[in-house]
């Protein structure tokens, strides 16, 4: 498996979380940055959080302070733990492995 596998997305209500998950093997796991993006209709697609192969983390200025990004080297797995949703926070999560390998994505609903 090479291409990254997300999973975890869906419906919330504002103020509630979710946690996002994207799988890979463990050469991509243990060699790459694994970035989160999101996506909506009719927009661009932006970077919500980072995290190297070292664990460094960076996030967007929207979801610092709500959003957590970590790796879990048992499992080749990076998680996006999302805290204290708000609907503008809908929209389609990508995960992103080194330059441009792509997950397929998986939705996350934010609404009452």
């Amino acid at each position: 498996q090479v291409q990254p596998v997300e999973s975890g997305g869906g419906l919330v209500q504002p103020g509630g979380s979710l946690r996002l998950s994207c799988t890979t093997n463990k050469i991509i796991f243990s060699a790459y940055t694994f970035g989160w993006y999101r996506q909506d209709p009719g927009k661009q697609r932006e970077l919500v959080a980072s995290i190297t192969n070292t664990g460094r983390t960076s996030y967007t200025d929207s979801v610092t302070g709500r959003f957590t990004i970590r790796r879990d080297n048992t499992k080749n797995t990076v998680y996006l733990q999302m805290d204290s949703l708000k609907p503008e926070d809908t929209a389609v999560y990508y995960c992103k492995a080194g330059q441009d390998l792509w997950g397929q994505g998986t939705l996350v609903t934010v609404s009452s």
